[in-house]
């Protein structure tokens, strides 16, 4: 039986910590090379809504720093789980990474996308689940306490998105927010209920396992929808392949979600949805789909 992926990672920085112990008698690892193309700036940054302190990992286009450019804003694209995003030395299994980086240069490049900043937010390692979460994932986590994902919008309007525009030039008005996984499920939740900061998506393997459903029971009945949602999942998430019982219930709750957003009574979003069936859990799918999906969010109408 799949062992849930959106847990393990809650649990990435302990893991770390043990794995960078001294052994007696065994050679320590060699130094991991970082993969980061272009300019990333680490932020340390202190939440007081969550009284701990985590990084900011902030991704600058070719030519911010340029003297022709010291007037230009930019679009903004806040992502989650941003440990994965940048660096295969800081990614969960310290390889596979999203390629934020690597994508966005080439797509900068070649013009099929604008220049824009990405904004990662590092998770909380061990509450993870619980700053991200607005329900209890009662399925898999059935032991976990109240989670305090409904505050995590707020965490993001008052104290993350101010000092970044304090900080960076920055658009002003609403922006995009992504992530995978639970990290889906708390930017699903963030651009559904602060359409004032989010106008856009990038949803990938959403838990929506969690609260037996509830999220697909909040976008039912939609009044206003997000401007535009980029959706993706993989056929195999758990194991056993696309014909798996799991497999197909997770697919068949992502299209449920996709329905649910098309049919938004006023101004019902443009979707991507894509569905890559043999796509799993992990960095490497969603690197796989980025492309699709930043050409889908930032490129011409």
């Amino acid at each position: 039986m799949f062992s849930p992926r959106w847990l393990a990672v809650s649990f990435s920085g302990a893991f770390l910590l043990a794995a960078s112990a001294a052994t007696p008698g065994v050679a320590p690892p060699p130094p991991c090379t970082s993969t980061v193309v272009g300019t990333l700036e680490i932020v340390p940054f202190t939440s007081k809504l969550f009284a701990n302190t985590r990084n900011l990992r902030v991704w600058l286009p070719p030519g911010y720093e340029d003297a022709a450019n010291a007037a230009r804003r930019y679009p903004v694209l806040y992502l989650l789980d941003a440990q994965n995003l940048f660096d295969g030395c800081t990614a969960f299994d310290h390889v596979h990474e999203w390629r934020v980086d690597e994508t966005l240069s080439q797509l900068i490049g070649a013009g099929a996308v604008p220049p824009l900043l990405v904004v990662g937010i590092d998770n909380a390692g061990a509450q993870r689940a619980h700053e991200f979460l607005p329900y209890k994932d009662s399925i898999y986590a059935p032991q976990m306490s109240e989670p305090a994902g409904r505050q995590f919008p707020e965490f993001l309007a008052t104290e993350v998105l101010p000092f970044i525009a304090a900080k960076y030039r920055v658009e002003p008005g609403p922006q995009t927010i992504g992530g995978s996984s639970y990290g889906g499920i708390a930017a699903l939740y963030a651009v559904l209920t602060r359409p004032d900061l989010f106008h856009s998506a990038l949803i990938e393997s959403p838990s929506l396992q969690v609260g037996n459903g509830q999220l697909l029971r909040d976008t039912e009945h939609l009044f206003r929808g997000p401007r535009k949602v980029y959706l993706g999942i993989g056929g195999s998430e758990f194991d056993g392949g696309p014909a798996s019982v799991d497999n197909v219930a997770f697919v068949a709750l992502f299209h449920a979600l996709e329905a649910n957003l098309r049919h938004a009574a006023l101004h019902p979003p443009k979707v991507l949805a894509v569905v890559q069936n043999e796509g799993q859990h992990n960095e490497a799918a969603w690197a796989a789909r980025l492309p699709a999906a930043l050409k889908f969010l930032y490129g011409p109408e």
